[in-house]
């Protein structure tokens, strides 16, 4: 595995297939230590919000230290007297106290989930102990928790492992994914597998593998091109570098158009999709479907809100202030000035190419930006 290389092991347990991606090497294990680790759920949210956490050993297990700006201290412990069996880090209740070194008089009882404590329904539940410590920090002016997210090539082998088919599961400290809990043909398994390493391996994942869950007879699956998401993903890319309305107008047209654009198609395909599944007879299957048309059904609504949107920002015809003027910014110094000022007047690469070779006169207003593109629905 190369140094810098995200790596995505498929493997069996026990009865599963998973694959689960790893950071480059390091990484994941720089600033824990080992008796941080099974305190790690605790630890680095609360180190998110800027507190200096310690572990250390209390009377019978261990406990998290998180010193507060203010000098005092958030003691977070499990049950100490009498000790109890529980996996490190999960204990049957939680006892959260503030206090301070130099003040006797501050004691305060933040969370208790102990049999008799106020918060004893949630037992050693972990979402709801955080919850009720960030609500404290809150209180105490603590700035909030940066917005997280995963490791960008993280998040890419997510998505390749979702279009392979693969399951996410999504636990209080690890994340992965496995093979469907149906798929339990072995040869449809191994055929799923090469198909994700190849997937993979395409967009540039180093991969490892047991070859025993492979299928050596199936062809290379050869270049998969853009997915549906990533050619989307070129109207947001236009958007960003739109200078005017128009060109945010004809990629919302792309959206929005009645009949195929892109979220009339999307209610129709989850519309079908209920209908394919209200059929396969399951109890709870008529549930599913009728979630599905009471979500395509919210998301038409929206759609047509978002359409009308569109028609007011036709309407405004303008430029967007301070985009173009960055656009010309971003132009080299080098070109001449004649091409500086007519690629700062064109408002897409259309326009710069459709547009006569003389230059405005100063009286002139610029040109109209493109027409919303046509749709490349069969039979337009």
């Amino acid at each position: 595995m190369r140094p810098d290389q995200t790596l995505v092991t498929l493997q069996r347990e026990d009865t599963r297939i998973t694959a689960r991606t790893s950071e480059p090497f390091g990484r994941e294990a720089a600033g824990s230590s080992e008796h941080d680790h099974p305190y790690s759920h605790l630890t680095t949210p609360l180190r998110q919000r800027g507190l200096s956490c310690t572990v250390e050993y209390g009377l019978s297990d261990y406990i998290v230290h998180a010193e507060l700006p203010d000098g005092s201290a958030l003691i977070i412990s499990p049950p100490q007297e009498p000790p109890t069996d529980h996996p490190p880090g999960y204990p049957e209740s939680w006892l959260v106290t503030r206090g301070h070194p130099d003040d006797s008089t501050l004691h305060e009882v933040i969370y208790d989930s102990e049999p008799d404590g106020p918060h004893a329904r949630h037992g050693g539940s972990i979402p709801r102990l955080l919850a009720v410590i960030d609500t404290r920090l809150d209180q105490l002016g603590l700035p909030p928790r940066p917005e997280l997210r995963r490791p960008a090539r993280k998040s890419a082998a997510d998505a390749v492992l979702h279009r392979a088919g693969f399951v996410p599961v999504v636990l209080v400290r690890e994340r992965f994914h496995r093979l469907p809990s149906g798929m339990t043909d072995l040869v449809e398994q191994r055929q799923m597998v090469t198909l994700a390493i190849d997937m993979l391996q395409a967009e540039g994942f180093d991969v490892s593998c047991d070859p025993a869950l492979l299928d050596p007879s199936l062809p290379p699956s050869g270049d998969h091109g853009l997915s549906l998401g990533d050619r989307l993903g070129h109207l947001t890319q236009s958007i960003q570098s739109a200078a005017h309305t128009g060109e945010v107008v004809a990629a919302l047209s792309e959206l929005t158009a009645p009949g195929d654009g892109v979220l009339q198609r999307l209610v129709e395909s989850l519309d079908m999709t209920a209908d394919w599944w209200e059929g396969l007879g399951e109890t709870a299957d008529p549930h599913y479907a009728k979630r599905l048309r009471y979500i395509a059904k919210k998301l038409d609504s929206y759609a047509l809100e978002i359409r009308s949107m569109r028609g007011e920002l036709a309407d405004r015809h303008t430029d967007h202030p301070g985009r173009l003027q960055a656009r010309v910014d971003q132009i080299s110094p080098e070109e001449p000035a004649a091409s500086r000022l007519a690629a700062a007047l064109a408002v897409s690469p259309t326009a710069l190419r459709t547009a006569p070779a003389a230059l405005p006169s100063a009286a002139a207003a610029p040109p109209s930006p493109p027409p919303a593109r046509p749709s490349s629905a069969p039979g337009r």
